[in-house]
């Protein structure tokens, strides 16, 4: 996927974001990494229209945030209500989970991922062969 153009000081904050992850982010990425969520693609700390979003599947055009306590304070959600309004001007769908979500129901987050990507029971069963036959061939 080519790059999209990045003024240098944006591409340093999202090299340092990936860095430090929190326990949150962490333990979403571990399930969302080398397409191992039904295939999807998905890239941390990802700039897009002057944002670094936590996790983007750009293929699907599917953003995902893990938000902290900080979230909750009424400046913050407003600012991230704007963000999340400029993205969905460019065709993205906004998924935000909290922090709490993510520690003790990832099953339930990795679900409502896969909803909103639009994938079926059937893309489930298809990825799950797939899967399979390759763990199969090369054991």
């Amino acid at each position: 996927m080519p790059h999209t153009p990045l003024p240098p000081k944006n591409r340093t904050r999202a090299r340092q974001m990936r860095r430090v992850m929190t326990d949150a982010e962490l333990k979403l990425w571990n399930e969302l990494r080398a397409h191992r969520l039904m295939g999807l693609g998905f890239r941390r700390q990802f700039p897009i229209a002057g944002y670094i979003v936590d996790f983007a599947c750009p293929t699907h055009r599917l953003v995902v945030e893990v938000d902290g306590s900080q979230h909750g304070d009424d400046t913050r959600a407003a600012a991230d209500e704007t963000r999340t309004a400029r993205l969905q001007q460019d065709g993205w769908t906004v998924l935000r989970f909290w922090n709490d979500d993510v520690l003790t129901d990832i099953d339930n987050v990795c679900l409502h991922i896969v909803t909103a990507a639009g994938l079926t029971a059937q893309d489930a069963a298809r990825h799950a062969q797939a899967a399979l036959s390759t763990t199969e061939a090369h054991p």
